[in-house]
């Protein structure tokens, strides 16, 4: 592979604009603070385009249960994370992305 080729993430283009999402590092109080519920959508703090916007579909343990639904620039559908990774999306941002 040549080295001026970006890398081939499967979906290149997501349909939201995620940029418009503040990033949140796990470090930071708000993303220790964050407390989400089942059926409630929501991004991944540190990288939201990676990601993409997901719905909670439940705990496992200390663990959220989040289906991305392939939004993000990984395709990533479901994924198993820790609660401040997960944030949900500011009000101020719904009707933006």
């Amino acid at each position: 592979m040549p080295a001026d080729t970006p890398p081939a993430y499967p979906n290149p283009r997501p349909p939201y604009r995620l940029d418009l999402l503040p990033v949140v590092p796990p470090f930071y109080r708000r993303a220790r603070a964050s407390d989400v519920s089942r059926g409630e959508l929501v991004y991944y703090g540190p990288a939201p385009t990676f990601y993409g916007i997901g719905e909670v579909l439940g705990q496992q343990g200390n663990h959220v249960i989040v289906d991305f639904r392939g939004t993000g620039q990984l395709g990533v559908h479901q994924e198993i994370l820790e609660p401040q990774y997960v944030l949900p999306i500011p009000d101020d941002r719904v009707g933006l992305i």
